[in-house]
C-alpha cells in the first residue's frame, strides 16, 4: 500500500526517463532550453527559472566545507547535529546552493531521526528524485531541481496525508522566516 501511495504521489509531478531515473514535470514544459518551472512561495505561483550549473571550484567558493560535502558530494551530516532538526518556526526552507524554495514549515514533522523531515515538498516540481544505490541498498535520493544539490532521501514511512518522509540534511538548507502566512503554497 505504501509503495502505491508513493508512486501515486510521484505520478502527479514526476516522470520516469528512458534511463530509469526520475525527473520533474517542470522539465517537460520548459519554454526555453535550460529553464524549468518551479513554485515560488513569495509570488504564490509557478515561475520559470534558469537551471544553475557551476564548476566544483565555483561551488567550493560559495559553500562551507560541510555544505559542499553534503550538496555536491552526496554526503550526510551526523544525526541530531543539524541546525534545522528542531526548528519549528513559520517559514520556507530553501536550497542552500541556489535559494530555490523546497519545503514549507507547515509540512514539517518530528520524525525522531535526527534530520529535518517533511511529508511533502513545497511543490514536486522543485525537487528531483533519483536512485541511490550506495551502501548496498536502493534509496530514493532527493535533489534540488534547479542546481542538482543533494538534499537527502525520501522514505515511505511518513505521516498522513502522503505517507512519505522527506529526510533532509540541514546543511543543504537555509531558512527564510515568514512573518505572515505564505499564500498559495500547496
Amino acid at each position: 500500500m505504501l509503495r502505491r501511495t508513493f508512486i501515486k504521489t510521484l505520478s502527479t509531478g514526476a516522470f520516469i526517463s528512458m534511463c530509469g531515473g526520475l525527473g520533474t514535470v517542470g522539465n517537460l514544459f520548459a519554454q526555453e532550453a535550460g529553464q524549468i518551472k518551479v513554485w515560488s512561495a513569495a509570488k504564490g505561483t509557478f515561475i520559470m527559472v534558469s537551471k544553475i550549473d557551476k564548476t566544483e571550484q565555483e561551488w567550493k567558493e560559495i559553500l562551507t566545507p560541510e555544505q559542499f560535502d553534503v550538496t555536491r558530494k552526496h554526503g550526510t551530516e551526523r544525526a541530531f547535529t543539524g541546525e534545522y532538526d528542531k526548528l519549528y518556526e513559520a517559514g520556507i526552507y530553501q536550497c542552500v546552493c541556489c535559494g530555490q524554495d523546497l519545503f514549507h514549515s507547515e509540512h514539517k514533522f518530528d520524525s525522531k531521526t535526527g534530520w529535518p523531515s517533511y511529508y511533502q515538498p513545497i511543490a514536486i516540481e522543485n525537487i528531483g528524485i533519483s536512485k541511490d544505490r550506495k551502501w548496498m541498498m536502493v534509496r530514493n535520493e532527493i535533489h534540488c531541481s534547479r542546481c542538482k544539490g543533494h538534499l537527502g532521501h525520501v522514505f515511505e514511512d511518513g505521516p498522513k496525508p502522503t505517507g512519505l518522509r522527506y529526510c533532509i540534511n540541514s546543511a543543504a538548507l537555509k531558512f527564510a522566516p515568514d512573518s505572515t502566512t505564505v499564500k498559495g503554497v500547496r
